[in-house]
């Protein structure tokens, strides 16, 4: 058990630190797996992470001049589980509309890391991690540093078990629903009027995997995500898209395959075919890089623990 005290009292701060009806406490509670009562301004905390429960609070409490933001909280219970060994000015920094953006664990500074210095980067793992994000924040950077003349958004269009049916309306209308994650990032990080005159002058261009045999892309930022659903002959067609002074990003979760059955996975053969070739990067995230709300990690912890005792 821990005891934090905040004197003298302050009601709003106090207010601002605990949320609308203890909501920020919840949060720590879940995220920690700790007990949170308050009494007052004195707060007992219980459970095996108490202690860092209690700095948390006292962290918050100082940045609770104003309300505190879901979200802030939430990157901050990520961050303090994870702590990353090198100092924050060690960090790679992305130049993107959100100031300052960095990865939240160690793991994702080193894709970070790896997305500027290698030609061609994959990011494996759960849903959460950041690797669609960050892919999308890495070439926003890029552009803004003018590394490269454009960003090319590449999706298969494969259902998530699901037949949709006919689609009306053109190729990127068509194609629109896969990418539908790719924009949200792309809105995020350059803004809506931003993203919308760079498709009109053709700096961002939608290339549905199908399409893309036959083409050399030169001085492009090109991100396939969701290559989970790739099959090893679209993936070496993918790779071998790459030009001069381009850069690539390849984003899969090889829990979440929705090829057919019996159908071989390109994103797993590659990952085997060339994690020894120079040039190539690898970031293999892991259910601690979840980055979303803190029970996402917990679901896809669940979900490998019941996986696994299936197979056993």
């Amino acid at each position: 058990m821990e005891l934090v005290s905040f004197v003298p009292v302050d009601n709003a701060r106090l207010a601002n630190l605990c949320g609308v009806l203890d909501e920020n406490l919840r949060q720590i509670e879940t995220a920690l797996n700790v007990t949170v009562a308050r009494r007052g301004e004195v707060f007992q905390v219980d459970g095996d992470n108490a202690r860092l429960a209690v700095r948390l609070l006292q962290d918050f409490y100082q940045r609770a001049r104003n309300p505190l933001d879901l979200d802030e909280i939430q990157l901050a219970l990520v961050e303090a589980a994870h702590k990353p060994a090198r100092q924050e000015s060690d960090m790679p920094v992305l130049m993107t509309r959100r100031t300052g953006l960095h990865g939240r664990t160690e793991r994702q500074n080193q894709y970070i890391r790896q997305m500027q210095e290698f030609d061609i980067t994959f990011g494996i793992g759960p849903a959460g991690t950041g690797k669609t994000y960050l892919a999308v924040a890495g070439a926003v950077d890029a552009l803004e540093r003018d590394l490269v003349k454009r960003i090319v958004l590449v999706r298969p269009a494969v259902e998530a078990g699901e037949r949709l049916g006919f689609l009306p309306g053109d190729l990127v209308q068509k194609v629109d629903p896969y990418l539908r994650p790719l924009y949200d990032a792309l809105y995020d990080l350059m803004g809506f009027d931003k993203v919308t005159r760079a498709f009109e002058r053709q700096i961002i261009e939608i290339a549905p995997l199908a399409f893309m045999r036959g083409r050399t892309l030169n001085h492009a930022f090109i991100i396939l995500d969701e290559a989970q659903n790739t099959t090893p002959e679209q993936m070496k067609m993918f790779l071998t898209r790459i030009g001069f002074g381009s850069r690539a990003v390849v984003t899969g979760d090889v829990t979440q395959i929705d090829l057919a059955r019996g159908q071989k996975c390109g994103l797993i053969e590659a990952r085997e075919v060339l994690k020894e070739v120079r040039g190539i990067a690898f970031t293999e995230f892991q259910n601690d890089d979840v980055v979303r709300h803190p029970l996402v990690a917990r679901i896809v912890d669940a979900y490998d623990a019941f996986y696994g005792r299936s197979a056993t």
